[in-house]
């Protein structure tokens, strides 16, 4: 049966938040690993709460139906069956002392936890991912993040088959059982919520090094992998040592502890997790080798792993309230690491990559049915919640803060924040106040961005007053309904303007500066600028000061002018975006209207200019020369037109490669070079125009391109440059020599599952037509594993999300396909199948036969047997 209304999940509300009514002082935990089982003994130490206002409260801990609940006691007594209830995931005890010591024991089964969270196994290794209410499939437990607790840990296991055994904290004690087990004790001295909590077990390998922080202190760094991996650590433990240097530089955060450890794993449902002092990764955020990992590979490494371990701070040592605050530790170190990223590497190229994907994928979420504000008001599955708006909007509401404080502002409002904070569980509220109070800035209105949801729009006009040399920008803001609101009230929302004179230099503004940023927070502002001497071209929202929809009326030559002119470097190529984007919407309607379609010289000759200027770095040619992609050309769309869109942007980039063709070439062998691989900026923003210019020519259809991208593919001392060239036969109409390559590059890669995985995509991105049935052929090969989530996303999500033609296809084989994996999915990882509805969520955004056929899959899936809550809560918003 589906969900029906009696038995429906419930909703969670964030104005009903109480404070626990028991504190929990000290957690000892005994696992007994072995390979059908693990016992779990659980002892807490627990105390009433003086804060809780109610009066002889019951003791309720979570714990999941799959928990074999073997015996609890209380101060030393058994408990019967009379003396306790089990209601749903919840154990109630009505009568316990004020404080007192709880022990449990729990039987759990960890190799057939298919779901991926608490404690399971990942090909034969023991390993957990408690975030967030995954604790309770381990033991009983208060599992919410304001239940902070001191643990310590001792793992028994069988030394030969997992002699490597880990836990959160340091190291106190170690032995042997007998002559087939042994056994670890782990200390955090840190008080820390459930879902802080590591525990890894089994044969692995590390690489070691260590880091000496500011104050002197030796910390030990350990990077564990299976061994095969060994030499795939080297870059991760670069970035670590980056990380915490960075860390103590900009925000003077030192790390805690005597070891700090990171382990691969291969199983995960998440990218990473920054449990205290035992990091748990996906391997494809850890391990980077330059024959098997692309550059973006090193970046998301490097990211990642700052990422990480800045949430010692902004998340372990600071943590949540309630999980209604999840922007607060991860929108703060999402920000983090993009600052982090940008110092490391180009900052505007950084800027351009977090903006693409805000712009095409958040803006997109802000618009469905699971749009919420970055603090969300209800939820019924909160892992639902760990979305691009918590994260990627959350770290933009962050940037906000820092661009309306400054530098040295915001840099007291954190340190105020941290030394106020330091072990309590707190709110976003907090976080602001903490500014507020550092800076004296009035934050008031700015706190509706945590409240309100959508994307606002500003639109822009301007007039120029010659005679008086004055120059008048009027700015009007908006923001569409969304679930939680019809009406919004006016954002405040810092607006980073420039203005450029006839001649291309900028024009001096507030204290002898070129960029002024402006403070909207009515909903029409009007903003003069006196002696101006010639009409200007305003430079709006430089470097995206926030995550907005902006309108202006640029004619082409204006962005033209921007292009080459601008001296910020995101509005550089936000021009080149924008020039781009409204030819291709002219050429979209010619297209739907059975229209010639001829391409603008003004974009050719655009991009000529571009190609040729020498002086131009080289990771913005490349970045202003990629037209917009599909999926953000739908995003502006009112009504997708998934065939106009794809054949409009086919045509236009072969158009291009048409008329550019030489200097394409010319690029390419211009940035060819012997010398040895670097992941450095300069080294990835030269091999990222050559093979954009690669993918150019071979969109001529030409014998040369292929014999260059075929010598490419044979030569190539690394993995970005084959891939490049894999994948562009591979997405070509050369089918021979496309399927050639791809047996070669699977029979050398077959041993390397990132790599696997990798070629995995490349198929799944084909464009021709029959995608689908490649990618359920696909399905069927030794290579491919269901369970394993960076399999599925490398194949399923990757065709359902990033191949719009094919998953569109008319006949809604597409549709089709998705709900078969979604129904599937649900009972055996409910998180996975609950990210994998999104494309078909967005089914009012299309033309009436397939919003018809989309919506038809979700019924389908709704009325498929019992819903998880992950995936019943996606799928009651997007039918309502």
């Amino acid at each position: 049966m589906s969900q029906s209304e009696t038995t429906q999940p419930g909703v969670i509300y964030l104005s009903d938040y109480q404070v626990p009514a028991y504190l929990l002082e000290k957690t000892s935990l005994r696992f007994e690993l072995e390979e059908s089982q693990a016992m779990v003994r659980a002892t807490l130490q627990f105390r009433l709460n003086p804060e809780s206002a109610e009066q002889n409260p019951s003791l309720r801990l979570d714990g999941h139906e799959s928990l074999d609940l073997q015996r609890i006691s209380i101060d030393g007594e058994v408990l019967t069956e009379q003396d306790y209830q089990r209601q749903g995931e919840q154990l109630v005890i009505t009568r316990v002392p004020e404080a007192f010591s709880f022990e449990c024991v729990t039987r759990i089964e960890p190799q057939n936890n298919t779901a991926l969270e608490g404690l399971y196994k990942s090909d034969g290794m023991f390993c957990t991912q408690c975030e967030a209410e995954g604790f309770r499939r381990i033991t009983f437990y208060p599992d919410r993040p304001d239940v902070m607790s001191v643990f310590d840990t001792t793992i028994v296991a069988d030394k030969s088959a997992y002699p490597v055994l880990l836990a959160n904290g340091n190291l106190v004690d170690c032995g042997e059982e007998d002559d087939t087990r042994h056994w670890v004790r782990w200390d955090d001295p840190f008080p820390k919520p459930a879902y802080l909590f590591a525990l890894v077990a089994g044969d692995l390998q590390h690489i070691e090094d260590s880091y000496t922080t500011l104050s002197g202190r030796q910390v030990e760094l350990k990077i564990f992998a299976e061994t095969k991996d060994l030499d795939k650590l080297d870059y991760a433990m670069l970035s670590l040592k980056r990380s915490m240097q960075w860390d103590e530089q900009v925000y003077g955060r030192e790390y805690d502890l005597d070891i700090f450890m990171v382990v691969a794993v291969d199983f995960f449902n998440m990218g990473a997790m920054e449990n205290k002092g035992l990091n748990i990764f996906n391997t494809s955020c850890v391990l980077a080798h330059p024959e098997t990992t692309v550059d973006a590979g090193f970046q998301r490494v490097e990211g990642v792993v700052g990422h990480e371990y800045f949430h010692n701070w902004s998340g372990n040592r600071v943590t949540c309230r309630d999980w209604f605050q999840l922007s607060l530790k991860e929108g703060f170190t999402v920000f983090r690491d993009a600052e982090f990223s940008a110092d490391m590497n180009s900052r505007t190229v950084k800027r351009i990559e977090d903006v693409t994907l805000l712009r095409t994928v958040q803006f997109a979420e802000d618009a469905g049915p699971m749009a919420h504000p970055i603090r969300p008001a209800s939820f019924i599955e909160i892992s639902n919640f760990y979305t691009l708006t918590v994260y990627e909007k959350g770290a933009e509401v962050v940037r906000m803060i820092h661009t309306l404080l400054g530098t040295e502002g915001f840099r007291k409002g954190s340190d105020l924040y941290f030394e106020r904070h330091d072990g309590q569980a707190v709110t976003t509220d907090d976080f602001v106040q903490a500014m507020e109070d550092a800076s004296g800035f009035d934050l008031s209105q700015f706190r509706r961005w945590y409240s309100q949801g959508g994307t606002p729009r500003v639109k822009a006009s301007s007039e120029y007053d010659a005679a008086a040399r004055r120059f008048t920008l009027t700015l009007e803001q908006s923001c569409p309904a969304t679930p939680e609101a019809e009406e919004k009230l006016p954002f405040q929302i810092p607006v980073a303007v420039g203005l450029l004179t006839p001649e291309g230099a900028d024009v001096t503004l507030a204290e002898g500066a070129a960029t002024q940023v402006l403070n909207l927070t009515q909903e029409r502002q009007q903003f003069v600028f006196e002696n101006i001497d010639e009409r200007p071209v305003p430079s709006l929202l430089r470097g995206f000061s926030a995550p907005v929809k902006l309108e202006y009326p640029y004619s082409a030559e204006q962005l033209v002018f921007l292009m080459q002119n601008d001296s910020d470097g995101f509005n550089q190529w936000d021009a080149a975006q924008q020039l781009a984007v409204q030819l291709m919407q002219q050429l979209i309607e010619d297209y739907s209207a059975g229209s010639e379609l001829q391409l603008n010289p003004a974009l050719v000759e655009a991009y000529r200019t571009v190609l040729t200027n020498s002086e131009l770095d080289r990771a913005m040619v490349s970045k202003i020369l990629t037209l917009p992609s599909e999926a953000y050309l739908s995003e502006l769309a009112e009504v997708i037109d998934v065939e106009a869109i794809h054949c409009v942007r086919q045509f236009v980039r072969k158009t291009l490669a048409n008329r550019l063709q030489q200097e394409f070439l010319q690029v390419y062998t211009a940035n060819q070079t012997n010398e040895a691989y670097s992941p450095d900026a300069a080294s990835i923003a030269r091999r990222s125009l050559a093979n954009l210019s690669l993918a150019y020519l071979m969109a001529t259809g030409q014998q040369d391109a292929l014999e260059l991208a075929k010598q490419q593919f044979e030569q190539a001392d690394n993995m970005t440059d084959s891939q490049a060239a894999l994948s562009l036969v591979v997405h070509s109409e050369f089918e021979a020599e496309a399927e050639s390559m791809l047996e070669q590059f699977y029979q050398r890669w077959q041993d390397e599952s990132l790599v696997v995985n990798q070629w995995l995509a490349v198929q799944a991105t084909d464009p021709k037509p029959g995608a689908l049935a490649r990618v359920e052929k696909l399905q069927q090969h030794p290579a491919y594993d269901a369970r394993n989530p960076n399999k599925l996303r490398s194949l399923v999500a990757t065709f359902c999300g990033q191949n719009s033609i094919n998953f569109h296809c008319e006949d809604g084989s597409g549709y089709r396909f998705l709900a078969d994996q979604i129904i599937l999915l649900n009972k055996q990882n409910p998180q996975i199948a609950s990210r994998l509805l999104t494309p078909l969520t967005r089914w009012k955004r299309f033309e009436p036969s397939r919003q018809q056929m989309m919506r038809h899959e979700l019924e389908r899936i709704s009325a498929s047997g019992d819903l998880s809550k992950d995936v019943y809560e996606v799928l009651s918003k997007s039918l309502a």
